[in-house]
């Protein structure tokens, strides 16, 4: 009982071969990526010294289909004042509110503040856009 063997197509027949990629590109590729990857944490390191202001949402209380009521934490040196935008979202997520507050100074690494929001339509959440210092 004999097996068949399926026919080989020519070599050059559909341009490179399955060879793949030779072992001196595998390790240039290897060493781009990991210098890429550590260039990324650098630039994540220099931006987070540059403006260490921390500030998150704690929670938000929809009062009326015009107005929000968010209330967030802002963590910083003690001694800083920042600004920081706050804004309220649609079910959409479009931006139906938006106002920028001034914070600090504290006398502790965080504090937390209460801002009432108008909004042009009812708001399903709350959100800090950012925080940079004053």
């Amino acid at each position: 009982m004999s097996t068949a063997v399926p026919p080989t197509p020519p070599a050059d027949r559909y341009g490179r071969t399955a060879s793949g990629l030779s072992r001196g590109a595998k390790v240039a590729i290897a060493v781009a990526l990991a210098a890429a990857v550590a260039l990324a944490a650098w630039l994540a390191f220099a931006q987070y010294r540059q403006s260490p202001i921390q500030a998150d949402v704690v929670s938000f209380r929809v009062t009326s289909a015009e107005e929000i009521e968010i209330d967030f934490q802002v963590a910083m040196r003690p001694g800083t004042t920042a600004v920081c935008t706050v804004g309220a979202l649609s079910p959409s997520f479009a931006e139906v509110g938006s106002m920028q507050v001034h914070v600090g100074p504290s006398t502790s690494d965080a504090a937390r503040y209460t801002v009432t929001l108008r909004t042009t339509q009812k708001a399903t959440t709350g959100v800090i856009d950012r925080c940079i210092p004053d």
